[in-house]
């Protein structure tokens, strides 16, 4: 996916450590994002036989956190990806953006 990303000239940071900002103070955090996709949309990447509620949990924080309005959740470990294994979220910036 990097590579095809990087062929096409889109702007990505893979692997990208999340900034948590507790009144006005950086603190130290182990939260990385798979992929941050020209600074709009967070891919959370899995193989996992189900997607549970702590994974949707965990990409709406990174969404919050990065300030965008659209994640992705992808899972490689379905019979076929476009059918079962992936899905959109949005959260309230996304409704910002629309008005």
């Amino acid at each position: 996916m990097i590579k095809e990303l990087s062929l096409r000239g889109i702007n990505f940071q893979s692997e990208l450590v999340i900034p948590v900002e507790y009144k006005g103070l950086e603190l130290e955090s182990d939260l990385r994002c798979d992929l941050l996709i020209e600074n709009s949309l967070v891919v959370e990447l899995k193989a996992v036989d189900q997607i549970i509620p702590v994974h949707i949990a965990k990409l709406m924080s990174y969404m919050k956190l990065l300030k965008c309005p659209l994640g992705l959740m992808i899972n490689f470990n379905v019979t076929n990806i476009y059918h079962e294994g992936q899905k959109t979220y949005v959260n309230e910036l996304y409704r910002w953006l629309e008005d």
